[in-house]
């Protein structure tokens, strides 16, 4: 059967209205080079057939890879509750909320969200979602700007560079918001260059902890020193890592963003992914996006609404301070499963069990010959080695073996071609991080 609706008939009365004879004709713009050589397809299958020829196809991809990327983005274990229980349809083909008398399911599912987002960061309130991690930075810079009126931001150089590139694209066409880059010392933020940063057009500095190096540092100095010059803090987390660390609450900051992807949502080449946005009461009013409220009917009933609306569908266009039309909430529901099913002490397992993995890992790898473990700070679950060589060439080299050894650093820092950023997770064994150190000293 065909998979093109129309009669031969039909596409001529349309090319006919559209003042052309031919298809050929319509795409004359479209230069030849750029046209495909051929539109001949095989032979119909049956479904057997086709089914066959997938697996065929897909036999000829690469063997499993033992995953030791981070920088980010993590390969966590998902329970297979998770996908048992967003595949439910109610949750699965659930749409915006518009009418809260006929989302209750949908909206109490985004307040717990919202509470999960707040315990993990000790902050006040949460949004309902962002799209990723470098859009919640790009939101709460806004949030900054909107209110101190000031027009400058100065950004810690340990933010992920993924981040940093859509926050400076984002701003790219307004010329009345500029940007301070700090560049880290040792691993951690320079104290000394931000603060010679810092003036009185200064709305915002962002941090991040643990940074992109996985380096582990105490903002409250920075926090204190930035709220005495009426500066709000941003600071961007980890939220597995928020277990074992001070939370953006504890050191005082302002608004607390980061990638929720590591709370049940898979790797997925890149995406959905899921951004948190949590900050005080003083900026409740100034969040993005969409906030669930808890309130009781005129019965008395606990029920949800949306409420503190800031998109311009809501209020006047003028004093929206977002046009976010849509949320990750599928994601988000997927993040509050998966933390409902670890619990408070499971996630701070798994946090203990990364960096238990990670000094292993760093052990294993320091005793092969010609890579150097780099050990200038405290990291949580990942770690930098220098290569004797391209770091790039010994990815490609061990990818080929089923391993993927981490990030070569010199696709974001230039000079730092021969470095190798490591990443640990719960699902490593030990088995796989001795392969890991017997993959790379071959490679090298």
């Amino acid at each position: 059967m065909s998979y093109i609706a129309n009669t031969p008939e039909q596409q001529a009365e349309m090319l006919k209205v559209c003042g052309v004879s031919s298809i050929d004709e319509l795409f004359v713009d479209i230069p030849d080079s750029l046209k495909p050589k051929s539109f001949a397809l095989p032979e119909a299958m049956s479904e057997l057939a086709v089914h066959r020829h997938m697996l065929d196809l897909a036999e000829q991809n690469c063997a499993r890879q033992i995953n030791f990327v981070g920088g980010g983005f993590y390969d966590h274990f998902i329970p297979a509750a998770v996908d048992a229980l967003i595949s439910r349809s109610e949750f699965y083909t659930a749409y915006t909320p518009y009418q809260p008398e006929l989302s209750q399911g949908t909206l109490q599912a985004m307040y717990e969200y919202q509470s999960d987002i707040c315990r993990l960061t000790d902050m006040e309130a949460s949004n309902a979602s962002m799209y990723d991690g470098g859009t919640a930075i790009y939101e709460a810079c806004q949030m900054a700007i909107r209110a101190t009126r000031r027009g400058r931001i100065v950004v810690d150089g340990g933010i992920n560079p993924v981040y940093r590139t859509m926050l400076y694209s984002y701003y790219d066409v307004n010329p009345d918001v500029s940007f301070d880059e700090i560049p880290v010392h040792h691993g951690q933020t320079d104290r000394k260059q931000l603060f010679a940063a810092l003036d009185d057009n200064t709305a915002a500095v962002v941090l991040q902890n643990p940074n992109f190096f996985s380096a582990i540092d105490d903002h409250s100095d920075i926090v204190e020193h930035c709220h005495e010059r009426g500066i709000l803090v941003i600071q961007a987390v980890y939220p597995v890592a928020m277990t074992l660390l001070k939370t953006p609450g504890e050191i005082g900051a302002d608004i607390a963003v980061g990638e929720g992807q590591s709370l049940g949502i898979p790797l997925s080449f890149g995406g959905p992914y899921l951004g948190f946005l949590a900050t005080g009461k003083k900026l409740m009013r100034k969040m993005p996006g969409r906030i669930v409220g808890r309130t009781v009917d005129r019965n008395g009933k606990d029920c949800f609404v949306l409420t503190l609306q800031a998109r311009e569908q809501h209020i006047r266009r003028e004093k929206a301070t977002s046009n976010i039309c849509t949320n990750q909430a599928l994601c988000a529901m997927r993040a509050h499963i998966y933390l409902s099913l670890v619990g408070q002490e499971g996630l701070k397992d798994i946090a203990s069990l990364c960096v238990a993995k990670k000094e292993y890992a760093k052990e294993r790898l320091g005793a092969v010959t010609g890579v150097e473990v780099v050990d200038k700070s405290p990291t949580f679950n990942e770690f930098v080695v220098k290569l004797p060589k391209d770091a790039g060439e010994v990815v490609g080299a061990m990818v080929r073996s089923g391993l993927t050894p981490g990030i070569p650093l010199g696709r974001f820092y230039p000079g730092m071609e021969n470095f190798l950023m490591v990443a640990l997770t719960e699902k490593r064994t030990r088995e796989e991080i001795d392969a890991l150190a017997e993959g790379l000293a071959k490679a090298v």
